[in-house]
């Protein structure tokens, strides 16, 4: 979906009289974000070479906020701001563990930032916004359907994500909004999830309390200060309460370990692997990226152990290139 050829449908927009903040004034702080990553980037192939989606400006220097994937491995990153100008940008840090990505913007925007609201303090059915760049037409005025852990088959856990409904058709880097005007959290998937009885496409949201604990970090590091965490480089399922290898990630440990796709994970480190969240709790307490990550797989009906020498997966990509 480009970034100009769609539009919310308008009954499903945010209306100025329902709020108390001034909402054009909040939508003005979100902006649209367009990526080039080149084609022997190592997340060209599953992310794809041209990425777009949201930010959110949170500092009015032109520091944004969006959601890492978009901008990972950029060697280009265009902001769109909502009075129609375009600016580039430098991509300042990517965070594996949140998913949390920062672009500071080339170009003064002058706009006003969004202050940091509290999502630990939202509750199940609290009126939000869900912000694209492009003001009310492209935001969708929503409700928090669901606060609960999530799992990602990419080794990513969320303690508590922030899940919305109705769901935005373009939902990376927007800008989750209470109902204040402060900001909740970023958008990250749409997903389908069961309630009752029938499923309804929902957005998942990145809590924004998980910034600013790394936030000065990511400034002045490129990243958190704590060591990476291991990385295996393969995609899981939970499959008939089971842990299944879905796929590998090229040049990976996993695939140099020789996992393989519909191999049964049962254990870490002697522990049962129940199912995603649990995998990744147990492959991160063997320590820090580099340990070596002792693995129990069941694979054509016989069980095998196998040992994988995890890495960062930060030093499987691109880095950045500041102008």
């Amino acid at each position: 979906m480009s970034s100009t050829d769609w539009k919310v449908p308008r009954a499903a927009q945010p209306k100025p009289e329902d709020y108390v903040f001034d909402l054009d004034r909040t939508l003005s702080s979100v902006v649209g974000l367009s990526a080039i990553v080149p084609s022997d980037a190592f997340t060209a192939e599953t992310l794809g070479t041209e990425r777009a989606g949201n930010g959110v400006l949170i500092r009015e220097t032109g520091l944004v906020l969006t959601i890492g994937y978009l901008i990972t491995e950029a060697e280009s990153v265009w902001l769109s701001l909502n009075d129609g100008r375009v600016v580039p940008g430098d991509v300042l840090a990517i965070d594996q563990e949140t998913g949390f990505g920062l672009v500071q913007a080339l170009s003064r925007p002058n706009l006003p930032a969004m202050p940091f609201g509290r999502s630990a303090e939202a509750e199940i059915g609290d009126r939000v916004v869900l912000a694209g760049g492009g003001g009310r037409a492209r935001s969708v005025a929503a409700r928090i359907a669901a606060k609960q852990e999530f799992a990602g088959y990419w080794e990513y856990l969320l303690e508590e994500a922030i899940f919305t409904a109705p769901a935005h058709p373009n939902w990376g880097g927007t800008a989750l909004i209470g109902d204040a005007g402060e900001l909740l959290g970023i958008g990250s998937l749409q997903l389908q999830q069961k309630r009752g009885g029938r499923s309804d496409q929902v957005n998942m949201v990145v809590p924004i309390d998980l910034l600013p604990p790394i936030l000065d970090d990511l400034l002045t590091r490129g990243r958190r200060a704590t060591p990476a965490r291991p990385w295996l480089g393969f995609f899981a399922a939970e499959v008939e309460n089971r842990v299944a290898i879905a796929g590998v990630a090229s040049r990976g440990p996993a695939e140099k370990a020789g996992l393989q796709p519909g191999d049964i994970l049962l254990a870490v480190a002697g522990q049962p692997a129940q199912d995603l969240a649990s995998l990744f709790r147990l492959i991160w307490r063997c320590g820090e990226a580099g340990a070596k990550v002792p693995l129990r797989i069941l694979r054509g009906g016989r069980v095998a152990d196998i040992a994988v020498h995890s890495t960062d997966r930060q030093s499987m990509l691109k880095k950045p290139r500041l102008h």
